[in-house]
């Protein structure tokens, strides 16, 4: 079973403003620092935000997800401000996932330099024996992750402007 879910969020900030967040380590720090509810703890395994990089998250009891699991940048592309996670140990995977990934894109607004779109998808493969665990896939979890780098940016940014 493959499955994808996605949504988009409008940032006032331009778009290389926030992929100084998405296109590094910042992000897992405001991450932990803006869902301690969610997100317990955030260690960096490997690397220094560039592809390859493997970070451990740890999440909050009753989140209705994997307690933990590892994931590994698979893709963090300047250029066309895309950064992608896989998880490689752990969490999803313990439940019948072959693929759990992650894309997080920053995207100019078209005649708006001063805004931008953040997008957020969730693709996933899954054993058919397991296809009853797709209902834990939830983009919310994401959203939040957008919601509170869009509240950094929009503070930050305005503030140092």
């Amino acid at each position: 079973m493959v499955g994808r879910v996605w949504e988009e969020i409008e940032v006032n900030v331009p778009a290389t403003e926030a992929w100084k967040v998405y296109g590094s380590l910042l992000l897992a720090k405001i991450v932990a620092e803006g869902l301690p509810h969610v997100i317990t703890k955030i260690e960096v395994v490997e690397g220094d935000g560039s592809t390859g990089t493997i970070l451990h998250l740890f999440f909050a009891p009753g989140t209705g997800g994997p307690p933990s699991f590892k994931e590994k940048f698979t893709v963090v592309d300047e250029a066309r401000r895309v950064k992608e996670a896989e998880v490689v140990e752990g969490g999803y995977l313990d439940l019948g996932f072959t693929l759990y990934r992650v894309r997080f894109e920053v995207i100019e607004k078209e005649g708006k330099k001063e805004e931008c779109i953040t997008r957020g998808t969730v693709e996933y493969e899954l054993k058919e024996e397991a296809a009853a665990n797709a209902a834990l896939v939830s983009i919310e979890p994401v959203v939040a992750v957008m919601q509170v780098a869009a509240d950094y940016l929009t503070k930050n940014y305005h503030n140092n402007v």
